[in-house]
């Protein structure tokens, strides 16, 4: 049997890397760059990061069913196109700034007094310079996980999906692990615009090996027989009595959009999102500057760096096997696929619990590697998590349907994810301003701040994890 569907998850585990390459330049360069060249504060931090997450929201709502009708290969090329043109614009946005205002340079613009008419003018302009550059990047990469969804319910049956999952979705954690790696040297060498442009340069680089490599299964030369039997046997096993007529997933009818609002199948997916994919954003966009506010260590710093390298290492060596745990449960416990894999989202729910103690121990031991530790076991709990949340659609729906399904359910994470990061934003600003009168459970200011959104983030799981129980008790696939 040949081997071809991992090097079509190793291409999508490269381009989710690189998706999360994109999204990490802003977070890595605001503090040292971006926000002292701007005059931004928090909040205007807050308000892109938050645009970014509800653009995302809507763009997702029609990118599933965009992938669904144009179909994956074209449909993933043309998503990568547009994101990775999004990233590399950025750059430009010092440039348009100091013309759009009447500066002569970016020296000048950086020179300009706090708080003044031209400084508040020189952070307005570029904010929205942002948001346009931002929701370029969110129209791409909403393309992304619904058509690596699809991909992996194409090329693998249902016992592996989960695996497939963590493995294309651990490329989230790795563009994590490598972006403090990169991205802060880069900018420092060469200044924060060429950061942007040479990692967002790398999506063109992925559009040529995914034209040359990828075909279905089925009209790929490089599976054979009995590769396509394996990835097939899901349908083998509902059709055994007319195995000699067989139907082709070309040939398998999509479910209308609107009508998969019906399905409390669709709204489990729905709260699954809505609750979760806003905590991992939140330590995407928000850790870095977390880590340079409240211990002294800056992305820049060599501390800062091995911080969110060590943070994220630890999300990509554990969350690997959050896929495997429910193909264990199916082979060695005899589980159906969609009971093992809410067994296992159970119990990678309790990860994120971790983040409760990440403030508490960072501010007692006056030491930032215990929120690193602590943040990094909650973000394995959510890659964990995630991956097998993505793989119930597979389990519930036609693969007709499984893009538009995830695209509705990114949809979902992505206004979870706005309202975490505006309210953030604005928390963190209200916090600072209010200094010592601002207090939470022993802490004041900032910290505190920061300590409120830990605590949401440590129960976001286990919430969704109940509301998915309530809607869908039992394995029920959808039916046309």
């Amino acid at each position: 049997m040949t081997n071809w569907r991992w090097w079509i998850c190793s291409l999508l585990f490269v381009a989710t890397t690189v998706n999360y390459l994109d999204r990490q330049v802003l977070s890595l360069t605001y503090e040292e760059f971006i926000k002292p060249e701007f005059h931004w504060t928090d909040a205007n931090y807050g308000t892109i990061t938050s645009f970014f997450s509800i653009f995302y929201a809507v763009c997702c709502l029609f990118a599933g069913k965009f992938v669904d009708w144009m179909g994956t290969k074209k449909g993933y090329l043309v998503a990568i196109g547009v994101w990775s043109t999004g990233a590399c614009l950025h750059a430009l946005c010092g440039w348009a700034t100091t013309h759009i205002v009447g500066l002569d340079s970016v020296s000048a613009m950086r020179a300009v007094e706090a708080g003044s008419n031209v400084a508040l003018a020189v952070s307005t302009t570029s904010v929205y310079l942002f948001l346009l550059c931002r929701g370029i990047l969110a129209l791409g990469e909403a393309g992304n996980f619904p058509a690596a969804i699809k991909v992996t319910a194409e090329y693998f049956p249902k016992k592996d999906r989960a695996f497939a999952t963590s493995i294309f979705n651990a490329g989230a954690s790795v563009g994590a692990l490598a972006a403090p790696l990169l991205i802060p040297p880069l900018a420092v060498k060469f200044g924060w615009e060429m950061a942007f442009i040479i990692i967002g340069g790398l999506g063109f680089i992925w559009m040529f090996f995914w034209t040359f490599m990828y075909d279905k299964p089925e009209k790929s030369k490089r599976v054979n027989e009995a590769e396509l039997e394996y990835i097939r046997q899901d349908e083998e096993e509902v059709s055994v009595i007319s195995s000699e007529v067989e139907k082709s997933p070309g040939e398998e009818k999509s479910i209308p959009f609107l009508k998969c609002f019906k399905f409390k199948q669709t709204w489990s997916f729905i709260a699954g999102k809505f609750f979760t994919d806003g905590v991992w954003w939140f330590f995407l966009f928000w850790a870095p500057s977390y880590f340079s506010n409240q211990f002294q260590a800056p992305a820049t710093s060599p501390l800062g760096q091995w911080l969110i390298f060590t943070l994220y290492l630890i999300v990509t060596v554990i969350s690997i096997g959050g896929g495997y745990l429910p193909k264990l449960f199916v082979e060695q416990k005899g589980m159906h696929p969609y009971s093992g894999r809410m067994l296992a989202m159970l119990i990678f729910a309790f990860f994120p619990l971790a983040a409760l103690f990440a403030q508490p121990l960072g501010v007692h031991f006056d030491s930032p590697w215990w929120p690193a530790i602590l943040i990094g076991l909650a973000g394995a709990g959510h890659q964990a998590w995630s991956a097998n949340l993505f793989s119930t659609v597979g389990d519930m729906f036609p693969k007709s349907t499984i893009a538009t399904i995830t695209g509705i359910g990114a949809m979902a994470g992505g206004i979870g994810s706005m309202i975490i990061q505006w309210v953030a934003g604005q928390l963190f600003t209200y916090a600072e301003a209010q200094g010592a009168a601002f207090r939470f459970l022993g802490f004041e200011g900032k910290p505190a701040g920061y300590f409120i959104m830990f605590c949401f983030c440590g129960l976001a799981y286990l919430i969704a994890w109940s509301i998915m129980k309530s809607l869908v008790p039992k394995y029920k696939p959808v039916e046309e």
